[in-house]
C-alpha cells in the first residue's frame, strides 16, 4: 500500500483516472482527480472527480444516482496513473451508456468473450427455446439431463488431468464450464452468487493465514 502523497500529480494538481467494472472489466470512463477528491473517494469508497471544465470537484452519481462504489485503486508503475475498480449502480456516460467508451475506431472482428456474456446467452436459450440449440436442448429434458451432463463432463476432466493432458484437459474444464452454467441457470443461481461465496471463502482464507503467521 502506497500513501497517496507518494502519488505524482502534474503540473494542474491532477492524476488521470482510468475507471472499470468489476465483474465484466471494461472501461468505463477517464476523469482526473487532484488529492482532495482522492481523499474523499478513499473515505467514502465512492468515486469523486475533479471537472477541469467546472473546476470544481463532483461525486460520481450524486445527481444521477449513478453511483460507483470502489473496490480497489492501483496506481501504475511510475504513480502518476490510477485504475479505480467499481461496482457501479448504472451507467457510467452521462449520455445514459454502460461506458463512455462506445465508439469504436478499430475491431478486429472478433467477438469479445465474457461468463456474463454467455450467461445472458444461455439464459435467453431457456426463456427463448431456440430449434436446433443445444442448449435450449438441455433445458428441454431438464434438471436429470442437466446433472447428468455436469456428472459426464467431471468425468472427462478427470481422466484428461489423469493423462496428463493440458490441451485435452483445458478442453474438457471449458465442456464442465459450460454445462455448470446451463445448471447454475436451471437452479436460478448468478453469477454474482458464485463470487460471493468464493469472495467470502478468501476472506476467511486470509485470515487463516494471518492467525498462523502470528
Amino acid at each position: 500500500m502506497i500513501n497517496i502523497n507518494e502519488l505524482k500529480f502534474d503540473e494542474n494538481g491532477l492524476i488521470p483516472a482510468i475507471v472499470v467494472d468489476r465483474k465484466t472489466k471494461r472501461v468505463l470512463t477517464l476523469a482526473y482527480m487532484n488529492k482532495e477528491s482522492l481523499e474523499i473517494s478513499v473515505e467514502k469508497k465512492l468515486t469523486c472527480f475533479y471537472s477541469r471544465s467546472r473546476k470544481k470537484l463532483w461525486l460520481k452519481g450524486e445527481t444521477s444516482g449513478n453511483y460507483q462504489h470502489i473496490v480497489s485503486i492501483t496506481a501504475d508503475c511510475d504513480r502518476d496513473a490510477l485504475v479505480v475498480t467499481v461496482d457501479p449502480d448504472g451507467p457510467a456516460c452521462h449520455l445514459g451508456t454502460f461506458s463512455c467508451f462506445e465508439n469504436p475506431v478499430y475491431d478486429n472482428g472478433e467477438p469479445e468473450f465474457s461468463y456474463e456474456g454467455l450467461m445472458k446467452l444461455i439464459e435467453g436459450r431457456k426463456t427463448e427455446k431456440k430449434e436446433g440449440s443445444y442448449t435450449s436442448y438441455l433445458f428441454e429434458k431438464g434438471l436429470d439431463k442437466i446433472l447428468k451432463k455436469v456428472g459426464e463432463e467431471s468425468t472427462e476432466v478427470i481422466i484428461a488431468a489423469k493423462d496428463k493432458d493440458k490441451k485435452e484437459t483445458v478442453y474438457e474444464i471449458a465442456d464442465l464450464a459450460y454445462h455448470v452454467m446451463v445448471l447454475m441457470v436451471e437452479a436460478g443461481i448468478s453469477l454474482d452468487d458464485i463470487r460471493n461465496e468464493l469472495a467470502s471463502r478468501h476472506v476467511i482464507d486470509h485470515k487463516i493465514k494471518q492467525e498462523k503467521m502470528t
